[in-house]
């Protein structure tokens, strides 16, 4: 990569990477305050960089070809809906965070499968952060970094993320993988015996985070909590909801629906003329509950990552481990 840079910008870089990562379970749980197990892998996002003396950004991207001048000088930066729009988002949320950046050539190459679920996004904002705050001599905190590049997300690029993986971003190490409590952010490492192997499986299905149906998960169990908080005012995030409630909340639910519809059909019935046989037919279910299973199935199904993970337990002689499938009953 220092020979790619030289030819961009007949100077010497600073280079610091980023990895992408896989989650091992806790699907829509870090923005609802839960607890997640993921784990860094061995694909990064790299950026070198190096100092000039105006406040421009020079970025070069070698995945896309292209270049872009970012104008630290202008009040506001503005997303273009591009990729440019992750280097732009660290570099405003950092200004707005009190940084006073200087200006920077950068470089910027990836080998984390765009769209792929993977946290491509995550690993450019914190490799381009750290890229960036270096060059200007300004040290910051891992985990303020990590909280900034969410908020990269969540107000620049406008993806409603957790903070899940720019964290794992900021700490994940090689053969580890860590949970992590996403109200406290306290967080353990957790090796990864030798034995295990995390297969990655690409399913091809797209993920994008800012078009796609993430931000509507996150609105629908935002929601959910409000709802819920109107019988169980403690609760201020889905993680505060035990099962219990959970099941007490559904069952109310499923009786006000079940009363609703005996009220439309005797309604119908009774507006049935002559002696013609009333034809009920089935109302629509009431929308709270039907919103709460609706809700339900899509934060349990509805991660529609490009790629699935198998984990793999590998014989002592080095081969795979294969379980006799059980016949289906």
């Amino acid at each position: 990569m220092q020979n790619k840079f030289r030819e961009h910008y007949a100077a010497w870089a600073r280079i610091y990477r980023a990895p992408g990562r896989v989650n091992l379970i806790g699907e829509h749980t870090d923005y609802n305050d839960g607890l997640v197990m993921p784990a860094a892998i061995d694909f990064y996002v790299w950026v070198g960089v190096s100092p000039r003396n105006d406040r421009r950004l020079l970025v070069y991207s070698e995945n896309f070809s292209e270049s872009i001048e970012i104008d630290l000088r202008k009040d506001k930066l503005r997303p273009r809906k591009h990729w440019s729009d992750y280097v732009a988002g660290v570099a405003s949320m950092l200004e707005r965070a009190q940084c006073h950046l200087q200006g920077a050539n950068l470089l910027i190459h990836g080998d984390v499968p765009i769209g792929s679920g993977l946290s491509s996004s995550a690993a450019i904002e914190v490799a381009v952060g750290f890229a960036l705050l270096e060059n200007s001599g300004i040290s910051v905190h891992r985990l303020d970094l990590a909280r900034i590049c969410q908020r990269v997300e969540n107000e620049f690029v406008g993806a409603r993320v957790g903070i899940m993986d720019q964290f794992i971003a900021c700490y994940g190490q090689a053969g580890n993988a860590l949970t992590l409590d996403c109200r406290s952010l306290e967080y353990d490492l957790l090796p990864v015996p030798g034995q295990v192997s995390l297969v990655i499986c690409n399913t091809m299905v797209k993920h994008e985070l800012a078009g796609g149906e993430y931000n509507t998960r996150r609105a629908e169990c935002e929601e959910g909590v409000r709802l819920l908080s109107r019988s169980l005012p403690n609760v201020g995030s889905l993680r505060d909801v035990s099962l219990a409630d959970l099941r007490l909340q559904l069952r109310r639910a499923h009786v006000h629906q079940r009363d609703e519809r005996a009220a439309r059909a005797a309604g119908r019935t009774r507006r049935a003329r002559g002696g013609a046989r009333a034809a009920t037919r089935r109302p629509a279910a009431e929308p709270l509950a039907d919103r709460a299973v609706e809700a339900g199935n899509r934060a349990v199904h509805g991660r529609h990552e490009r790629c699935g993970l198998q984990v793999v337990l590998r014989r002592l002689d080095g081969g795979p481990h294969r379980r006799r499938p059980e016949r289906s009953p």
